[in-house]
């Protein structure tokens, strides 16, 4: 693994299943298989703690009779008919759903890009172990790491099957190989722990288990003997690139349209005004060849364009699904996510696109503030954009990183910090969430 697998069988067996579905009485139905093939290897110590390997087809139907829906998903080896005339037994039983139906005919895909999303190297469990075990090694002979929380390598693949009664059938396949570690560093109650990691759809496009161990390690021993600093407002906060993403994170959950529909989110009735400083743009693309969140097309058939959300700080657009678009009046823009028998709309490769400055000299600008590495808890409130979160990283004073901080507390409303944001140039789009370096002004710390 990985290793190229025919999708044809399971189109057949899917289109069979809408067939039934339809001879049964649904006057609509689409058929999904989810699929899935993964292997895993954990070490720790020099000694493999762990091999793991899975393999899933996941089906799942769902059928409309007038307005009511309803879906039923089941392992391979079921009976077609006995699942179809299920399923539309549950939807005449339904409530009605206003809102629910397939893609227009007019936006199902009628042909599908080729985004480069399979790799068919292959890469043993020894050799996914020999990489863990050297990852774990590099960080181990860092000076000042005295342990590590262990080291992993896996491998896999995912994708779908989608036929729908309306005439659409496809699939797509992609594959994912990534490494972690996580070192210690200290002794006894004084001792620190930081990790790297990598990601990538091609295990070309992967950074070195030496590379990953040894900055996992430096990192580690970069945070012994971490300070308090004292409780204070109007503090810089620098985001690091790693939980920069996080943040964009926020973003994209507060434009998703799903919760808008549910008045779940602060952004949900701010279309077409300014959420974001000025020159911030957002984007959305699912067709970036070899992008770690492409699709052909999404989890109805439908063929997404890149979009920007936010421009010049403006926000332009949700993510919609059908069923979200209709209730919000508007159309899918194919950002339909499928999960088993649920479709909700999602991002796909977002990206807070990056600013003119280099990181260097964002941190040099700050003067003095404070430079986060890593945050802690899920202290974020959508509906009111309150936004409080445990935090550790370093002081920065004269523009210079100065010393290890812990156990302190940043808090801030999002809608404040959306409009504080500076962003440096250093934007990595390896992984489906993209975000520089940003420093985000007036912020509350609390510490000792």
């Amino acid at each position: 693994m990985p290793q190229t697998i025919d999708s044809a069988a399971l189109e057949t067996r899917a289109a069979e299943l809408v067939d039934l579905a339809r001879k049964a009485g649904a006057d609509q139905a689409d058929a999904v298989v989810l699929r899935g093939r993964s292997r895993s290897v954990s070490v720790r110590l020099g000694k493999v703690e762990a091999t793991d390997s899975s393999e899933s087809d996941d089906f799942s139907i769902r059928v409309f009779v007038g307005r009511r829906v309803a879906s039923v998903s089941a392992n391979p080896g079921f009976d077609l008919k006995v699942l179809a005339e299920r399923a539309v037994a549950m939807a005449k039983a339904s409530p009605e759903d206003p809102y629910a139906t397939l893609a227009d005919d007019t936006r199902i895909a009628r042909e599908f890009p080729d985004l480069d999303l399979f790799d068919p190297s292959e890469i043993s469990t020894e050799e996914l172990t020999e990489r863990a075990l050297e990852a774990e090694a590099a960080a181990l002979a860092v000076p000042g790491v005295t342990k590590t929380s262990g080291a992993g390598g896996s491998t896999g693949m995912g994708g779908l099957v989608l036929v729908t009664s309306n005439g659409f059938s496809g699939a797509y396949m992609g594959t994912r190989f990534s490494l972690s570690v996580s070192a210690i560093a200290g002794e006894g109650t004084k001792m620190e722990r930081d990790y790297d990691f990598d990601s990538a759809l091609f295990l070309s496009d992967m950074r070195g288990a030496a590379d990953i161990g040894r900055h996992a390690g430096e990192r580690a021993a970069a945070r012994v003997n971490p300070r308090q600093v004292d409780t204070q407002k109007n503090v810089t906060v620098v985001f690091d690139p790693r939980v920069s993403r996080s943040f964009a994170g926020h973003i994209a959950g507060a434009i998703n349209g799903a919760s808008v529909a549910r008045k779940t989110t602060f952004l949900k009735d701010k279309m077409g005004e300014r959420i974001l400083k000025a020159g911030i743009n957002l984007t959305d693309d699912p067709l970036i060849v070899r992008g770690s969140g492409s699709r052909p097309f999404d989890g109805e058939g439908v063929t997404g364009q890149k979009m920007t959300m936010i421009e010049d700080g403006i926000l332009r657009n949700w993510f919609l699904s059908t069923a979200t678009g209709r209730e919000l009046g508007l159309e899918t823009n194919g950002r339909g996510a499928r999960s088993g028998t649920a479709v909700n709309p999602s991002s796909t490769n977002f990206a807070l696109e990056p600013g003119d400055i280099s990181r260097e000299d964002l941190i040099r600008s700050v003067g003095t503030g404070f430079y986060v590495t890593e945050l802690i808890g899920h202290g974020v409130n959508m509906l009111t954009g309150e936004y409080s979160r445990g935090a550790s990283g370093y002081w920065i004073e004269n523009g210079e990183i100065a010393f290890p901080v812990s156990e302190v507390t940043i808090a801030s409303n999002l809608k404040q910090m959306f409009m504080a944001l500076t962003l440096a140039n250093d934007i990595d789009r390896s992984y489906s969430v993209a975000a520089p370096t940003i420093a985000v002004e007036g912020m509350t710390l609390a510490g000792k």
